[in-house]
């Protein structure tokens, strides 16, 4: 796994992820309220980078994801289906981190 922890969905399976993702909801729901917070998650989303270099860092990670580990980099669509599939109802995406987005989930 990536020894950087913000990065921790990524190096995941879609199922064990969905499992992760539910916990997080569970976490910060405040007695079975809706919109009692928000998970915060730091991590690539595949096509949302501009230009060469971006290119070519997104094959170095897909070569990384395809030898060290049981994840994948994952497209919005693909990021989106996780999130709804662990119950959340909406999120965003912020691509202001270079290769890796700030992603919001809302309960």
């Amino acid at each position: 796994m990536s020894n950087d922890k913000q990065w921790t969905l990524h190096d995941w399976s879609d199922e064990d992820c969905i499992k992760i993702l539910k916990q997080c909801k569970t976490a910060i729901m405040s007695k079975g309220q809706q919109k009692a917070g928000k998970v915060m998650i730091i991590d690539i989303v595949r096509g949302n980078q501009n230009g060469d270099e971006s290119n070519e860092t997104q094959q170095f990670w897909d070569l990384e994801m395809m030898v060290t580990v049981a994840g994948l980099e994952r497209n919005e669509m693909e990021w989106a289906k996780l999130f709804f599939d662990a119950g959340f109802i909406s999120y965003k995406i912020h691509n202001v981190l270079g290769t890796r987005a700030l992603i919001e989930l809302h309960p």
